[in-house]
């Protein structure tokens, strides 16, 4: 079933959560309309008394898709700094810490998920790889090696 803003204008639904106000018209009738559940009706209706007027069934993403061009030269300034430590031999530093890397952002203000770190470090060469193999975790954290795809890392 496709999503109520691609069914319904807002307008529409304006109008009938309108008559539920008023009245006018009983929820099953509601409900039946737009084809929404008791806890969607209900969602819309707070939304809907919370402001009539600037009330809204408009998909909004709460993130951007694409990450700001700023954000993607802090997360490539982080995860080159990290190389540059791994790389150091008088450090006890061997592996990457992407979730230390996005807490760090985060302190920043940035918001990003590891996996995204993994894949801008995938692209910036900072994977460790052992004779053609990259460590990776599996199952409650263990740890197994597994052949690089070609053309990765």
């Amino acid at each position: 079933m496709d999503q109520i803003y691609r069914r319904f204008s807002t307008d529409h639904v304006r109008n009938l959560l309108r008559g539920y106000t008023e009245g006018l018209l009983e929820r099953p009738a509601i409900e039946e309309t737009p084809g929404i559940n008791k806890s969607r009706f209900f969602a819309l209706l707070r939304a809907y008394g919370n402001d009539p007027e600037v009330f809204t069934i408009a998909y909004q993403r709460p993130t951007p898709r694409k990450l700001p061009a700023a954000w993607e030269e802090e997360i490539k300034r982080a995860l080159l700094e990290e190389k540059a430590l791994i790389e150091n031999q008088d450090l006890p530093i061997s592996s990457y810490n992407y979730s230390a890397i996005r807490d760090r952002l985060q302190k920043k203000g940035i918001r990003v998920c590891v996996p995204t770190i993994i894949s801008r470090a995938k692209a910036l060469g900072c994977l460790l790889e052992f004779g053609g193999l990259a460590l990776r975790l599996v199952n409650q954290g263990q740890a197994e090696y597994c052949p690089l795809p070609p053309g990765t890392g």
